[in-house]
């Protein structure tokens, strides 16, 4: 007992010259971390708000810029911000101390900090260079630094008693360590008298290890099944968001975006020079802010007519053009490589695949060879472009279902993230492809693969289960194949909000007037709308049947309700492109002539491509939207059209077989295949309460608000992280579990 009580004596004293000596020097650490925090919070205020204020400066909007400095400052921890403009402070919020003026601000060419005294308490002012006209002046962000003094002061006594507690705790610990080893040690030398009484030879006795690292790796995996993602209905996902989360999860990791469309094209002018042109496309706005905040690169096919004009020796060019934060990388195909990689591999072939809309795909060698060839050739680009061994990469689509795997065998510590924009089949259906273990090989490749739906997710999982030699983990959606994990899971694509297109539209009225005035229509007429490219997924025909069964069980509407079908061509190098369009323009002449009546058509088809404001517009003026999708990943048309109805009024009508169905239920749900209960839907949208249309529009809006594109690919960005640090920790595991095999 005497050698018990020395040993926890000398644990205790040991640990007390421990504090005494870490104390100050924890001390100085917590306060240099809460002047950083400070700063941070600086630097994150200054990214946000840096574009709209270099904008109502140029564009002298000083109320406007009076006012969003006045929502920044309503944070409590920010006391003033204002904008120097040489010696001259604009637009102050009321917080600003009278004392305060920009001389006093630590000024140059880049971010500064500086600290001064106003009314006996100190306040951190970070400066940050804007350039604005050609003139250089300094946004100041003032902070109160006596909350950090006070956390500095908490933090130093948690930081004591904590100590406190582990030399305790380490003087306890001795006490039974010492307490074990002469339990141990007495208990050997009585086996070793009775042996000797007895006469038998002594054994030392064996020591059991017990394997830390496998419980180590089993909690993380309870840690992460338990563990779940920011809960959007708290959580206002917008650019801004996004920028914050990659800040503090992913801060100085390299991000590489790759898709088969550019986030900027430039063609050559009718004038001779290049026009810059920017894809409508919710893969760009949910994607493009992450590369922003990352300052990553995006690689992409250059596509345009001037693409090649615009980019340096080494293909890359900096975008957006007018403040550039990150590189566009563009690799070139030839036209043959674009013939079979994507109008034949893809299109023809993975497209009518998945998609089950009874096209039969079309399976060519050839294309595949330019499939592979062509995703070679990106892998090429994602090898050149990586910064570091571990960049985050995110794969885009199935043009590029080898991709992965071809990095990954280039990149073994990337983290790389693949989305599938379109559906998975069942796996008897994806069976007939010819090409189906390649596919599965080269999507393992992931360190995530995400789908639109848990449906997708399962489908997948039962071709894995088929056709590849694997470990299928059902209950945490993962696969183990060839030695590494890829994790299956569903991230439903959305939508910007608030929409882009929304900005500068017209009250509801005025919309329905100009509509009804363009395309000649009586004030009273009652107006549907289907917005779709010619593609025979999106069920275009079997939308106009409904049309035609309306009209027939219901001829009330006959004269008093239009449907109009905007339908932009799309891939007409493909027969079945072409032919769904002249089948529609057929149909739609059979169903006017039908039921048509001098100036009176029941079916407007307008064959061109409608710019995002046109499309609102027309949204805003229909009472209704028809989603007939054969089959779809999600279909963002009838997301549009709910984000459109800021009156919360319209009907939307959806199809079934539409991955947006499983999130929009308050939709009329249809079967697209019967023409009958279609027109029955129809019916029922034309004459359903005011009230009732508000309730449902009401519950959409909220689910597409907040499930929008920045959560979509926040959440995933999350995953990613989290991942990469469970894989560190594994890392580091397993490396000192060798280590201890080796000492052994």
């Amino acid at each position: 007992m005497r050698i018990i009580f020395r040993f926890g004596g000398i644990a205790l004293l040991v640990a007390a010259i421990v504090i005494l000596a870490v104390l100050p020097f924890a001390t100085s650490f917590v306060e240099q971390w809460t002047r950083r925090d400070v700063e941070l919070r600086s630097r994150l205020v200054f990214n946000s708000a840096r574009d709209q204020v270099i904008g109502l400066l140029t564009r002298n909007e000083t109320d406007r810029l009076a006012g969003l400095f006045e929502r920044i400052a309503s944070d409590e921890r920010v006391l003033a911000i204002g904008y120097c403009d040489g010696e001259e402070l604009r637009s102050p919020t009321r917080g600003m101390p009278a004392s305060f003026a920009c001389e006093k601000a630590a000024r140059s060419d880049s971010e500064s900090f500086s600290t001064i005294t106003s009314e006996g308490r100190d306040i951190l002012v970070s400066s940050f260079p804007l350039k604005v006209s050609g003139r250089t002046g300094h946004l100041v962000v003032l902070h109160d630094l006596s909350y950090a003094d006070q956390r500095g002061g908490e933090a130093r006594n948690y930081l004591f008693l904590a100590l406190a507690g582990v030399a305790f705790g380490a003087a306890a610990l001795a006490a039974l360590i010492a307490a074990f080893i002469m339990r141990r040690w007495l208990a050997s030398i009585r086996q070793a008298l009775d042996n000797a009484r007895a006469g038998a030879a002594g054994h030392p006795e064996q020591e059991n290890i017990i394997p830390l690292g496998q419980e180590i790796r089993d909690v993380l995996q309870e840690l992460e099944s338990s563990r779940r993602t920011i809960d959007a209905a708290h959580t206002d996902w917008n650019p801004d968001t996004l920028r914050a989360a990659l800040a503090n999860e992913l801060s100085g990791s390299e991000v590489i975006v790759v898709s088969n469309r550019e986030p900027y094209i430039h063609n050559q002018g009718k004038d001779g020079g290049i026009s810059l042109q920017i894809p409508a496309s919710g893969l760009v706005s949910a994607l493009e802010p992450v590369v922003r905040a990352c300052g990553g690169t995006w690689v992409a096919h250059g596509s345009g007519t001037a693409d090649r004009e615009t980019v340096d020796a080494n293909d890359r060019v900096p975008v957006p053009p007018a403040h550039p934060t990150y590189t566009l990388r563009r690799v070139w195909l030839t036209e043959e490589e674009q013939d079979g990689y994507y109008y034949g591999a893809a299109n023809e072939g993975l497209w009518p695949l998945c998609h089950i809309a009874f096209v039969r795909p079309i399976f060519r060698e050839q294309d595949w060879q330019y499939y592979r060839s062509v995703n070679e050739k990106f892998a090429d680009a994602v090898v050149a472009e990586a910064k570091s061994e571990d960049p985050i990469i995110l794969v885009q689509d199935y043009h590029f279902g080898l991709l992965p795997r071809m990095i990954r065998n280039r990149l073994p510590q990337a983290t790389i993230v693949t989305f599938w924009h379109i559906p998975w089949p069942n796996a008897e259906t994806f069976g007939i492809c010819p090409w189906r273990e390649e596919i599965i090989d080269g999507l393992l490749g992931s360190s995530i693969l995400g789908f639109h739906t848990q449906a997708h997710c399962n489908n997948f999982l039962d071709a894995v289960d088929s056709y590849v030699e694997s470990r299928i983990d059902r209950e945490l959606d993962s696969v183990t194949y060839g030695g590494e994990e890829t994790l299956i899971r569903p991230y439903p694509i959305s939508i910007e909000w608030p929409p882009t297109a929304l900005e500068g539209q017209k009250p509801v009225e005025e919309c329905r007037r100009i509509v009804r005035e363009r395309l000649g229509l009586p004030p009273e007429m009652r107006i549907g709308v289907g917005i779709e490219r010619f593609d025979y997924t999106k069920g275009i025909l079997d939308r106009m049947q409904a049309i035609d069964a309306l009209l027939t069980d219901n001829p009330q509407w006959k004269g008093n309700f239009a449907f109009v079908q905007v339908a932009a061509p799309t891939r007409s190098k493909l027969a079945n492109y072409r032919q769904l369009q002249e089948e529609a323009e057929a149909l739609a002449r059979e169903i006017n002539e039908k039921h048509g009546m001098p100036g009176y058509e029941p079916i407007k088809l307008l064959v061109r491509h409608h710019e995002p404001d046109e499309v609102f517009e027309l949204f805003r003026a229909a009472d209704l939207c028809i989603v007939s999708s054969l089959h779809d990943g999600m279909n963002l048309v009838a997301k549009e059209f709910v984000a459109a109805r800021d009156d919360e009024e319209g009907v939307l009508i959806l199809s079934a077989f539409a991955g947006a169905s499983r999130e929009l239920s308050e939709a009329l749900i249809v079967n697209p295949y019967n023409a009958h209960a279609m027109g029955l839907a129809i019916n029922r949208a034309l004459t359903m309460p005011q009230p009732e249309q508000r309730e449902r529009m009401r519950l959409m809006r909220d689910q597409v608000k907040e499930r929008n594109v920045y959560r979509w690919a926040g959440q995933m960005l999350l995953a990613a992280s989290r991942l990469r640090k469970r894989q560190r920790i594994r890392r580091l595991v397993s490396s000192g579990r060798k280590r201890a095999a080796a000492n052994v």
